[in-house]
């Protein structure tokens, strides 16, 4: 039973100075990192006027980073729509997207250099958890930097089913910090 016990340890032991020479040899973690802001919003069904709540508490994730030459810009949806979300499936909505722009912040209006529609938003929407809740997670967009600083930003707009109107007014947001 000793000879076990020792059989043990030292592979314990030996796991142990493994895993530090490996955490030794490892290669740093990259320098560049996104910055991110979280800002919300909510909205709410205007082609529904009963009792039951109809809201939509969006919190939007915008994240830019700069890296080798490149920035990279993503984002993510996070909502807690009415508890009866589940129930409406597909007659929600009958479009909705989230446009993400990369910026080039300039003094005044920034400038969109690159931007893409995601909407695959409304597929997500539809298909909330039982209690309404969900998320969804935009693609990268890369641009080739140049001088200056760029910025994460992006809307969310939303045709409603039942309302006789196509996309509404954009949901705006709080832009990602600049890089």
């Amino acid at each position: 039973m000793r000879t076990l016990k020792r059989s043990t340890s030292a592979a314990a032991v030996l796991a142990a100075l493994a895993a530090t020479a490996t955490l030794a040899t490892a290669a740093p973690a990259s320098a560049a990192s996104y910055h991110c802001k979280t800002s919300n919003a909510t909205v709410d069904d205007p082609s529904y006027s009963g009792p039951d709540s109809d809201n939509w508490d969006f919190d939007v994730t915008l994240c830019a980073k700069r890296s080798g030459g490149y920035i990279y810009t993503t984002a993510t949806v996070y909502w807690d729509g009415p508890y009866s979300a589940a129930q409406h499936s597909t007659y929600t909505f009958n479009k909705a997207k989230f446009q993400l722009q990369t910026k080039h912040s300039v003094r005044g209006t920034d400038p969109v250099v690159t931007t893409a529609a995601y909407t695959g938003l409304e597929h997500a929407l539809e298909h909330s958890s039982a209690h309404g809740n969900g998320s969804y997670a935009t693609g990268t967009l890369k641009y080739r930097a140049g001088s200056g600083r760029y910025l994460a930003d992006g809307y969310i707009q939303l045709d409603w089913s039942g309302d006789g109107k196509s996309y509404r007014s954009p949901i705006l947001f709080t832009a990602s910090p600049v890089v």
